[in-house]
């Protein structure tokens, strides 16, 4: 087993004892002593191929931890043969825990905020004098101009806000050649007729979209020959009538019967 021991001036030993104590699931106010020291002088046995000032670093660490160990164990006897009162022999070694780990934590709060940082580009200065050199303009106008040209402003204003009001804006409807041409069939099945006129099947809101996609749709139809259109005249009506294929039993016409 490898082991990664930083060297930093916040992290060493006390990486490993504070391990020890969390995966033991330990309070750090009351650290079972025997146990952790156990543990960690396991651990120091493991690490022989460290450096020799890291290794001194560790043996110094376990020194205080068997005597804070022998303390624990050993209580002080009085003269009198009555147990000796005196301080929790893990005290200091709380207070240093807690004082890592305060350090600890602005470390990574430093090492959090330098990779925000890195994350960050500046745009370099430039010059702006060149702009700043141009003296402002000033408006040569009296009080009544001003006023004038003001009331004109306010009048305008007023006129868009009753526009914006009590108007609003219109979205085209786009349909497809599909869905027209499925209209223009059901137009002949609604009206129960053989042939219509073109202006038949636009309904008389029809604006100059609807027309155009109902001429393209009738000439799809006609590439298709399930319709045939007759116009007698040059920009006369345009009669149109469904072939048998569509369902209304006229029979399929010869392709010189197709005019346009």
């Amino acid at each position: 087993m490898s082991y990664k021991i930083k060297l930093d001036i916040f992290e060493g030993p006390f990486d490993l004892l504070v391990y020890l104590i969390e995966n033991a699931r330990m309070s750090i106010y009351d650290i079972q002593i025997s146990e952790i020291t156990d543990q960690y002088l396991r651990y120091l046995k493991r690490m022989q191929a460290l450096d020799i000032n890291v290794a001194t670093e560790f043996m110094v660490l376990a020194a205080a931890l068997i005597e804070i160990k022998s303390k624990m164990l050993l209580p002080r006897m009085k003269q009198d043969g009555g147990v000796l009162a005196e301080e929790d022999p893990r005290t200091e070694l709380v207070q240093r825990i807690l004082e890592y780990k305060r350090f600890k934590t602005a470390a990574e709060l430093l090492e959090q905020q330098e990779e925000y940082n890195q994350r960050i580009f500046e745009k370099p200065k430039e010059d702006l004098t060149l702009f700043a050199s141009e003296a402002e303009e000033y408006l040569n106008l009296d009080l009544k101009q001003f006023v004038k040209v003001f009331h004109l402003f306010l009048r305008k204003k007023k006129n868009l806000e009753d526009i914006q009001r009590n108007y609003s804006r219109v979205e085209r409807r786009t349909v497809s050649v599909e869905s027209k041409i499925d209209h223009i069939k059901s137009v002949f099945r609604v009206k129960a007729k053989r042939r219509l006129n073109f202006k038949e099947l636009l309904a008389p809101q029809s604006n100059r979209s609807d027309v155009v996609i109902t001429f393209v749709s009738v000439l799809e139809m006609m590439r298709q020959k399930t319709m045939m259109a007759k116009q007698n005249v040059n920009f006369g009506e345009i009669i149109l009538s469904l072939n048998d294929n569509t369902g209304n039993g006229k029979k399929n016409p010869a392709e010189g019967d197709i005019v346009s």
